[in-house]
């Protein structure tokens, strides 16, 4: 079963956050997804708006293109920090990321 049959067979919207606490500087997130993820002049990474505007409060969240999802995804398992957290809006439930069930 693919990534997106697994998450989004039943349409559900995701969205992606960064715990910068954990983030580790590595930029693994950006080689795999740049759309999303961007390394700021701190070192650390962080999400971006879907109007490409990077998003450095603590906790801030970006909708995950479909067209992208297999992308983040790696970025979360590929992510020697274990910081990037991708989760469904319904609920809030992460499907992906260190604390994903």
């Amino acid at each position: 079963m693919t990534v997106q049959q697994d998450v989004v067979g039943a349409g559900e919207g995701l969205e992606v956050w960064i715990d910068q606490d954990l983030c580790t500087g590595d930029g693994i997130c950006v080689q795999y997804a740049p759309e999303v993820f961007e390394l700021d002049i701190d070192g650390l990474a962080y999400v971006k708006s879907p109007g490409d505007e990077l998003l450095q409060e603590q906790g801030a969240t970006t909708p995950v293109p479909l067209p992208l999802l297999t992308d983040v995804v790696d970025s979360a398992r590929e992510c020697p920090g274990e910081c990037i957290h991708v989760r469904r809006v319904a609920d809030g439930v992460e499907v992906y990321g260190p604390d994903a069930q």
